[in-house]
């Protein structure tokens, strides 16, 4: 009999070795849940050119299968912007998409995959090169197509690529900023409240002036873990590359819980 005690006490305490931790590293996760917003730039059907910015059709296409398949709640960028400025309770598998820059592949081959979904996403423009004679850019006929489709919204990702911190001049950034604003609303014949700082670079005085200009969210990529998961003008992002054709890989990356695991390492 005594062996027997001492056998369930051992027992008894080696689950709680393993079970304790456990259970508070859930804790801990669960209070560190962020809402992912995945960050897309080009996908191609050309997956020899693929690259950190460049998903193939094939895998964007098994992506969004995956967030239909699993019943991801997948929100447009400004709802899931709001439900976090008011502080709502997220539930898990909610999430938003992005792309940045305005790739004509956009258009070509993310689009019909969005619309075979039904997943609503937006698109941040570099509005000085819509229609640029290279041809690798949406049309302002394309941008608007798909505006009418009410699955796809747009934001403005200035007038021009270059980071906004490397710009010399406090009128040359407000131009960036204020004038895309006012081009993308002439075009479109809508507010255009969504901005994605170039780069995802930023300081005090940029986000301020996008307040200024009065966009009502801002996008960043991953700024870091002393940036409040909360602020809507700072908002993280994670970046979405071939790497992760692995489903496995976009479920951890999808899951709410990268950016706390990725920002714990550094």
């Amino acid at each position: 009999m005594p062996k027997r005690k001492a056998l369930k006490f051992i027992c008894g305490l080696i689950l709680a070795v393993i079970f304790i931790p456990l259970a508070a590293f859930i804790t801990v996760l669960k209070f560190n849940y962020v809402p992912p917003i995945l960050m897309y730039h080009s996908v191609t059907d050309h997956p020899t050119t693929t690259g950190m910015l460049t998903v193939s059709t094939a895998v964007f296409r098994s992506q969004m299968r995956f967030l239909k398949e699993h019943k991801y709640n997948v929100l447009p960028l400004e709802i899931l912007a709001k439900l976090i400025k008011d502080g709502k309770k997220i539930p898990p598998r909610t999430l938003a998409i992005t792309f940045d820059d305005g790739y004509r592949d956009n258009y070509l081959y993310a689009y019909p995959i969005l619309k075979e979904y039904n997943l609503p996403a937006t698109i941040f423009i570099i509005t000085g090169e819509v229609d640029r004679a290279e041809g690798n850019r949406l049309s302002w006929g394309q941008i608007k197509e798909m505006q009418s489709s009410g699955l796809i919204s747009f934001g403005s990702h200035c007038l021009g690529p270059e980071p906004l911190v490397n710009l010399k001049t406090d009128e040359e950034i407000r131009q960036q900023i204020f004038e895309s604003k006012r081009v993308l609303e002439e075009k479109l014949g809508i507010p255009v409240d969504m901005f994605s700082y170039p780069e995802g670079r930023f300081n005090v005085k940029i986000r301020q002036l996008v307040i200024d200009a009065g966009y009502r969210l801002a996008v960043a990529t991953n700024p870091g873990k002393k940036y409040s998961d909360r602020d809507v003008f700072l908002l993280k992002r994670l970046r979405i590359s071939e790497n992760a054709k692995n489903l496995f890989v976009f479920w951890f990356e999808s899951s709410g819980y990268y950016t706390f695991l990725k920002e714990s390492k550094k």
